[in-house]
């Protein structure tokens, strides 16, 4: 099934693999924080294991209605205190793997709601 956003000027992740995304078709091989309000920014982590409070502070400072945050290939939870400055503000904070991540950004930034997704690209472990 195709999917149509509702607003088709958000920009939205059109396909995603082992290791990367696309944004609008532009293929992206790193971790990146994007958002339905044009927001696009560098997220400084390769690994899981990089992630510290620094990583959500600076999507609480967006503002958004909902943070979604991509594990990477799996689902994995952040500590209670990272995800602390976002609960505080009142914003939802969803964690799922990357690829559900993906899908759900796009439907919520093509409803018209302030999402940012967190979306963390690990180099896959087999060298693909």
């Amino acid at each position: 099934m195709k999917l149509q956003p509702d607003r088709p000027d958000v920009q939205t992740v059109t396909a995603h693999g082992p290791g990367w995304v696309a944004i609008n078709g532009e293929r992206v091989e790193a971790s990146v924080v994007l958002g339905s309000r044009d927001e696009r920014l560098p997220w400084a982590c390769e690994r899981f294991e990089d992630l510290g409070a620094e990583h959500f502070a600076q999507l609480a400072a967006l503002g958004a209605e909902v943070v979604i945050f991509g594990s990477g290939e799996r689902i994995r939870f952040p500590r209670p205190a990272w995800i602390a400055p976002l609960i505080a503000q009142r914003t939802g904070v969803e964690t799922m793997d990357t690829a559900a991540a993906c899908r759900t950004y796009n439907i919520l930034a093509g409803e018209g709601r302030h999402v940012v997704a967190a979306l963390l690209i690990e180099r896959p472990s087999n060298g693909e």
